[in-house]
């Protein structure tokens, strides 16, 4: 009797190849794992997530997927797979690679029956995500919250108790001094206030791209005298010189007077606030096709680590001495973010104790 040609393995054959195709076209990661925790199946995105160029087929998923908790405490695995008894998912883990850098990781974990291999056999499905964008995203936006409740906190609950004594002392018929005082006091915190929304509003308008950069004559000379006008009142206040040191042969640059006016203030309002005593110097001199800007004090410094991270958003210094000053941490991520926009390139030279300088080349723009 003629044997029947039988049709099921190459069914099984088809259904693998539709299956590999499915998985091979999508974004996330795939691995399949059968119940001895060995790869059955997998995608290219599994490997480009978990940084591996060759093969992974029929190895132990422990020595492939190696995860670390956000105390970069070591995950094992298989005993995390063990414990999956219906589908889990989680976005708190993270790898690390050969090179010592981690990604945060999406994962999830699906107990199935394999519709390949032997038959009856039992695994388990793994997707993988890169969300290192989106934690860090969720981060910053955690940050965001701390830091501008915490910040604001201060100066509304000063000026609502300046505003709070102020009204008593009238109502006793008080001392017109006390009165002038706390008034002075509640109006200081609330320019800072000022500063912070009109800090946050142009961060906020450069994340999303929405500033625009208008080109214009600028007098430099004109722009350093007038900044020293400005704040000469705020630096006597604490004792110090404010001096300008401008380059006679300076002659009209093209730019955004507006961004450099702003980049120039927030470097002066930084050397006024954490300089103590000594002066602090506005100068500008002609380089290649436009203007250096700059802006020296003798305050408190900086450190060599906080000068890898002073541009940061919301980097605030451990220095009990900075702590004292109120600050969002945004002025100086403001400032670079600014500067992108009109080509300037931004330096900084500072030492512990000896005063800093930034400086900022703003060139001439067509």
């Amino acid at each position: 009797m003629p044997t029947v040609p039988s049709i099921e393995q190459p069914n099984a054959r088809l259904e693998r190849e539709r299956l590999k195709s499915l998985i091979n076209s999508m974004a996330d990661g795939v691995i399949a794992i059968d119940e001895d925790k060995l790869v059955v199946i997998y995608n290219g995105a599994a490997l480009n997530i978990l940084d591996i160029n060759s093969t992974i087929s029929g190895k132990q998923i422990g020595n492939i997927l190696q995860l670390t908790d956000k105390n970069n405490q070591t995950i094992n695995s298989n005993d995390l797979i063990n414990q999956v008894k219906t589908a889990y998912s989680s976005r708190e883990w993270r790898t690390r690679y050969a090179d010592g850098s981690k990604i945060n990781l999406y994962l999830s974990i699906a107990p199935v029956h394999l519709g390949y291999g032997k038959d009856g056999a039992r695994g388990h499905v793994i997707l993988l995500r890169d969300i290192t964008r989106e934690k860090s995203l969720e981060e910053e936006r955690d940050e965001f919250i701390s830091v501008a409740s915490h910040e604001l906190r201060t100066p509304i609950t000063i000026a609502e108790g300046n505003i709070s004594n102020a009204q008593y002392i009238v109502s006793k018929q008080g001392d017109v001094k006390q009165i002038s005082s706390a008034l002075k006091q509640a109006y200081e915190q609330i320019i800072f206030l000022a500063g912070m929304i009109n800090d946050l509003a142009t961060l906020s308008r450069a994340e999303r791209g929405k500033l625009t950069v208008d080109i214009e004559p600028i007098n430099a000379h004109n722009l350093v005298e007038e900044l020293a006008n400005s704040y000469r009142p705020q630096a006597e206040a604490k004792g110090l010189t404010l001096n300008t040191e401008v380059d006679p042969a300076l002659g009209t640059l093209k730019s955004s007077e507006l961004y450099v006016r702003e980049i120039l203030q927030n470097f002066i309002t930084n050397a006024v606030k954490y300089t103590e005593k000594g002066s602090v110097t506005i100068g500008a001199q002609l380089r290649d096709k436009g203007v250096v800007f700059r802006v020296k004090d003798t305050g408190i410094g900086i450190s060599k680590t906080d000068q890898e991270k002073v541009f940061d958003k919301f980097f605030r210094s451990e220095d009990y001495r900075t702590r004292q000053n109120n600050g969002t941490g945004l002025g100086l991520y403001v400032t670079v973010k600014l500067a992108n926009l009109i080509h300037a390139e931004i330096d900084l030279s500072s030492e512990l104790n000896q005063g800093s300088t930034f400086q900022v080349y703003v060139p001439n723009l067509s």
